[in-house]
């Protein structure tokens, strides 16, 4: 999960080595085949926050899945990734948010993230860094009904402990 490649960008500009790929490159960050094994101190992640937005055409993209299990279920699969990808004693950081759904209503993906970062055996590092938005399309939308924009991102960070 690349995107634009500001990470790997920076990393290269400052002589740290990065591994990154991307499904637009053919990259399933789902498929444990194409991740290393206990190879990083540090692991980036800025997941699609389900289908708010369409990142790629594939079908194996997070941002495609059809319902909210299926998403939480291939997340899972990302995260164990990146878990298993990290040194013992590594970090793995995750900037996601939440949002409102127009079939499923609320989905609080921040604490879907927690709760699937547990589950991978990784235990949360320091407390939430919140990212506000400023300037987002949704802080300058009307809005018809009672609806509180999202204005926010949260960054977690997790470590791995075994």
């Amino acid at each position: 999960m690349s995107g634009s490649g500001t990470c790997r960008d920076v990393c290269e500009e400052l002589g740290i080595y990065c591994w990154s790929s991307d499904i637009h490159d053919g990259a399933d960050a789902c498929d444990p085949s194409q991740f290393p094994r206990a190879a990083f101190d540090f692991c980036w992640l800025h997941p699609p926050y389900w289908r708010q937005k369409i990142y790629a055409e594939d079908p194996r993209d997070l941002s495609r899945c059809p319902t909210l299990a299926a998403f939480l279920d291939r997340y899972k699969l990302l995260i164990a990734n990146c878990a298993g990808a990290l040194n013992s004693g590594g970090k793995l950081a995750v900037l996601m948010g939440d949002y409102s759904d127009r079939q499923a209503g609320f989905v609080p993906l921040t604490y879907y993230t927690k709760h699937l970062a547990l589950e991978c055996s990784l235990k949360q590092h320091g407390t939430d860094i919140i990212r506000f938005s400023h300037g987002a399309s949704s802080s300058t939308k009307v809005y018809r009904s009672a609806f509180i924009p999202g204005l926010h991102d949260v960054c977690m960070v997790f470590e791995k402990t075994a």
